[in-house]
C-alpha cells in the first residue's frame, strides 16, 4: 500500500506503520510547556528560542536536549527519521510533545551545553503561551502573536493562523506602526497553518492593487480563489518572509502567493509541502492512513503539495550561530532589507 500511495508523490497521502504512528500520536498529557522552543537541526534537538526564561530553568540558546522526563530524544528522532512518510512538521510535533505535560509539573531534563558537557535541569512546565482558540473542526489551541522592531525593521511572528479577530487586528496594527520602516520581516517558521482565509486578509496589508490572488484551492464540489483584500494604507516597502520545513498549509499559501506576485523575498528552507487539508484515520491493524481532501495551485501555476515553497535565499539555522546568540535566517533577511534601503 505504501508503494502504491508513494506513486502519487503527494505529501498528504501516506501510511504510518503502527509503531511509528504510536510515537507520533503520543503526547505529554497536558498543556504545560518548558518555556523554550526546540527544533531538530542535523538530527539533534536544539533550543532555538527562549520565551520564558524562568520556565526554562536557565536553559540557553543552542543547548541540545538529550533527555526529557526519562525519555531519550536521540533514539526517538532517529526512529522517526528512518520513515520517509514522516516529514519535518510531524517530527517537530512529536519532539515537542515529549517536552510537554501538566502545568506546574517538574520534569528532569538533560542537556548538552555549549561545550557539550551534560547538564541536568529540573524544568517546571508553565501555562501555554497565548490564548486558546478554535475554529470549525480544529481543536482549541494556544495562539500567540508578537511584533517588535529590529532597528528600523519591523518583525512579526505568530504560531498559527487561528484566533482570526485578534491575530488579524494585531497584524494590521503592526503593519500600520511600521509605515516608515525600512522593511518588514514575517516569520512563519514552525507555523503549521490554520484558517486559509487569513492569508488573504494579511496579504491585503502588503498590497494595494485590486484583482490579485494568492492561488486557488480545488475541492470536489467547489473552487476557492484566494483573492487578496487590498488596503488603501498597505505597506509598500520590502517584505521578507521566513519559512522552514514546519511551515505548512496557510503559511505556504501566504509565502508562496507573495513570492509568485513578486511582493516578498523568501528566506529559510523549503516548506513542508503540505498545503492541503487532510485527514488521518487509524486502520484496523493500527497503522495510520493520511489522505488529502482538496488540491491547491499557487498563483504561479504550481502545486504546493509535494513541492512546497522554495526560498529565494536558502539559509539554515545552525547550532553554532544560536550558541553565539544569532539567528542566521533573521540576519539574512535584515541584511537584504538593509541593502534595499542603501540602494534607494
Amino acid at each position: 500500500m505504501r508503494e502504491m500511495i508513494g506513486r502519487l508523490k503527494q505529501t498528504h497521502f501516506a501510511i504510518f506503520p503502527a509503531a511509528v504512528y504510536q510515537v507520533l500520536d503520543a503526547s505529554g498529557g497536558g498543556d504545560g510547556w518548558p518555556g523554550f522552543e526546540v527544533r531538530v537541526l542535523n538530527v539533534r534537538v536544539i533550543v532555538t528560542d527562549i520565551a520564558a526564561p524562568l520556565g526554562g530553568a536557565g536553559v540557553k540558546l543552542g543547548w541540545e536536549v538529550l533527555q526529557a522526563n526519562g525519555a531519550d530524544l536521540p533514539p526517538l528522532v532517529a526512529k522517526l527519521q528512518t520513515d520517509p512518510a514522516i516529514h519535518e512538521l510531524q517530527l517537530e510535533r512529536a519532539v515537542a510533545a515529549r517536552l510537554a505535560g501538566p502545568v506546574n509539573a517538574v520534569h528532569p531534563m538533560v542537556f548538552a551545553d555549549e561545550s557539550n558537557a551534560r547538564v541536568t535541569r529540573e524544568v517546571k512546565l508553565i501555562p501555554p503561551r497565548g490564548e486558546f482558540s478554535g475554529f470549525g473542526n480544529l481543536p482549541p489551541q494556544p495562539v500567540w502573536f508578537e511584533s517588535k522592531k529590529l532597528g528600523n525593521t519591523g518583525y512579526v511572528r505568530f504560531n498559527i493562523f487561528l484566533d482570526l479577530v485578534h491575530v488579524m487586528q494585531e497584524f494590521g496594527e503592526a503593519v500600520q506602526q511600521c509605515a516608515h520602516c525600512d522593511g518588514i520581516v514575517i516569520d512563519l517558521r514552525g507555523n503549521p497553518g490554520g484558517i486559509g482565509g487569513m492569508a488573504m486578509g494579511m496579504a491585503g496589508w502588503l498590497m494595494n492593487q485590486p484583482g490579485q490572488r494568492l492561488g486557488t484551492m480545488y475541492m470536489r464540489g467547489a473552487t476557492l480563489n484566494f483573492s487578496i483584500n487590498p488596503r488603501a494604507e498597505a505597506y509598500g516597502g520590502p517584505v521578507a518572509v521566513l519559512v522552514d520545513g514546519s511551515s505548512a498549509s496557510t503559511s505556504e499559501i501566504f509565502a508562496g502567493g507573495l513570492k509568485d506576485l513578486g511582493r516578498a523575498r523568501i528566506f529559510g528552507t523549503r516548506t513542508a509541502a503540505a498545503a492541503l487539508p487532510s485527514v488521518i484515520t487509524r486502520l484496523p491493524n493500527g497503522d495510520g492512513f493520511q489522505y488529502a481532501v482538496a488540491n491547491y495551485i499557487s498563483e504561479g501555476g504550481k502545486a504546493l503539495e509535494a513541492n512546497g515553497v522554495v526560498p529565494d535565499v536558502e539559509v539554515k539555522l545552525t547550532r553554532e550561530a544560536l550558541l553565539a546568540g544569532h539567528d542566521a535566517v533573521v540576519d539574512a533577511a535584515l541584511d537584504w532589507i538593509r541593502k534595499q534601503e542603501e540602494a534607494k
